[in-house]
Order: C-alpha cells, then sequence, then structure tokens
C-alpha cells in the first residue's frame, strides 16, 4: 500500500506521543538553542511563534528571550485560518487547546521569520500537520513569504512527496537531533570530551 499523508501523519503523531518524556526537557532546550541562533541571523526581525501544546515542543525560552529584541507574534483563530496578533500575557485556552493572546484591531501583513509545529515532513520539505490546514491558508494570504522554519521534537520524515501542492514548504527543519535545509539532513552528533 502507498504511503498517504493521513497514514503518515498517523504514524508520526504516535511517535511523537510515544517518545520518551524524561528527557522532554533537555530536547527542548536543544530546540531553542538552535532557533535563537537561526533568528539571532536577522536584525530586529518580525517573528511569527506559537503557544506550544503538550506534545509539541516547548519554545517558551525562545519567546522570552526575543520578546525584548523583537516583535512578536503568535496565532488568533478566525474561522478556517488564523490572523497574527502581537504576543501579550495572559494568554487564554481556546479551540481545539489552543492558548492564544487577545485580539486586536492592527492589521498584520508582514513577518521575516515564521516558527511553524510539524508534525512532520516530507521528500519536498512540505508540512504535515494536525490536518485542519489553518497554516496553509494563512501562508497563502500573504503577500511576501517569510523564512519558515518548521520545528518538531521527533524527527518525523519520508523521501516521498505524499504532500498537496498547496502544503506549506520550509527553509529549514529543527528538530533535537537534526537540521534539514536545502533538503540535506544534518545530525549534529552529541559533544565528546
Amino acid at each position: 500500500m502507498p504511503l498517504t499523508k493521513t497514514i503518515f501523519r498517523q504514524n508520526c503523531l504516535k511517535k511523537i506521543k510515544n517518545s520518551p518524556k524524561h528527557n522532554a526537557i533537555y530536547k527542548n532546550a536543544k530546540l531553542n538553542n538552535e532557533l535563537q541562533k537561526e533568528i539571532a541571523k536577522f536584525k530586529n526581525p518580525k517573528v511569527l511563534l506559537y503557544a506550544p501544546l503538550p506534545f509539541e515542543p516547548d519554545i517558551g525560552k525562545t519567546i522570552q528571550l526575543i520578546r525584548k529584541k523583537c516583535d512578536v507574534f503568535v496565532p488568533f483563530m478566525e474561522g478556517e485560518s488564523f490572523k497574527m496578533v502581537p504576543f501579550r500575557l495572559p494568554l487564554k485556552k481556546k479551540k481545539f487547546g489552543i492558548y492564544e493572546a487577545g485580539n486586536t484591531l492592527r492589521n498584520i501583513k508582514k513577518i521575516d521569520i515564521a516558527i511553524v509545529p510539524i508534525v512532520g515532513v516530507d521528500g519536498k520539505l512540505q508540512r504535515v500537520g494536525f490536518g485542519k490546514g489553518m497554516y496553509d491558508r494563512f501562508f497563502a494570504k500573504l503577500k511576501k513569504r517569510p523564512y519558515i522554519i518548521f520545528i518538531q521534537s521527533e524527527f518525523c520524515y519520508t523521501n516521498e512527496f505524499i504532500c498537496d501542492d498547496y502544503d506549506v514548504t520550509c527553509d529549514l527543519v529543527i528538530t533535537p537531533k537534526v537540521k534539514v535545509k536545502n533538503r540535506t539532513i544534518i545530525t549534529r552528533a552529541r559533544n565528546r570530551k
């Protein structure tokens, strides 16, 4: 049976939800460190981040750090997509258990970097998400494509091209052990002394 996006999504979610919890703090620290290095390459960027669900990478340290230097935005659900709102506390739990900042009247149209949680990624570095299509609709509305970083706690990748044409493509994938840039997989070795 050929691999489909639905089957791949199910396999990835199973892998993510069954991953060991004892090293979650270590994995999140590695992710945050790599993410901060990438964001530091831009001068005063406008960054779209996300408020993590329990099984998504916790990027709270990155949010805390970059809020001092960058304009930080988070998704605010609107219908079948979302708009960007400034990251402001307190966050409130909304649809699908997602935490959101309060709504704004500002119409934010341009960002430099988008940090997007993923379930998996295919051979074209296209996003396999949770199946709602919110990020796909959001990016389709933007006039200028930002630098897109996919982030996940467990590397879930297939060489096959299983995504649809409208699925979002990234510039970089970051996981605790692997980075993928220009379709090149870079495995980070542990520091040995």
